[in-house]
């Protein structure tokens, strides 16, 4: 199994959701328990795994609590996660969200 790092794209959003002292355990997160390691998606890349860790940073809503409940979603079913928020019609959508900076 391949293990991705984050994007730049995904780590600017990590940016964005939470403060410096959170963003580490975030990442780790990310690429640990919402990469490689989700069913079918052990060979994406950092630019294909973007949807589903979008997803959960955008269910977030930069909170460590909701980030651990999206990406527990993730675990039972990857393709919960994407529709959950937002992000189930079109594979590209992900793209255009980028969220306000929380702290």
């Amino acid at each position: 199994m391949k293990r991705s790092q984050l994007s730049a794209e995904t780590d600017e959003r990590v940016r964005l959701l939470f403060p410096p002292e959170q963003r580490d355990e975030v990442r780790t997160m990310l690429v640990e328990e919402c990469g490689n390691n989700l069913p079918f998606c052990q060979e994406l890349d950092s630019s294909d795994l973007d949807r589903f860790q979008f997803a959960a940073l955008k269910l977030s809503d930069g909170d460590l609590d909701k980030l651990r409940r999206a990406i527990s979603l993730a675990k039972q079913d990857w393709r919960d996660l994407p529709v959950a928020s937002g992000f189930g019609n079109d594979h590209t959508e992900h793209r255009h969200w980028k969220p306000e900076r929380k702290w």
